[in-house]
């Protein structure tokens, strides 16, 4: 009726086998998901970045929320004024702008 000892127990113990190999599907899966999934996102952060910090007066401008106007004023503390239609302003963040619909061309000087 009840199960003795030596029965119960295995037959023997599992080899244990090379830790790298127990570890390397994890870490085949990371490398994956940072190539398919953070590297492209980091580059598309960086170049969003660089086009946030090129925005300058004249530019045509697509904000987040899919307002389209032209910058009337770049300022310093991270906030751009946007020109929505004649005589109207909004100041928007500068992170908030998704696109630079058209690019005006610096002064000659």
């Amino acid at each position: 009726m009840l199960v003795t000892p030596a029965y119960a127990q295995a037959a023997g113990g599992a080899a244990a086998g090379n830790p790298i190999m127990q570890f390397l599907p994890l870490i085949l899966i990371f490398a994956i998901m940072y190539f398919l999934m953070i590297r492209p996102q980091q580059k598309k952060m960086k170049e969003h970045r660089a086009m946030i910090s090129a925005v300058r007066r004249g530019d045509e401008v697509v904000t987040a929320g899919g307002i389209m106007g032209k910058v009337a004023k770049v300022r310093e503390d991270g906030f751009v004024e946007v020109e929505i239609a004649e005589g109207v302003k909004v100041k928007v963040q500068k992170e908030t702008l998704a696109n630079v619909v058209s690019k005006t061309e610096p002064a000659a000087s």
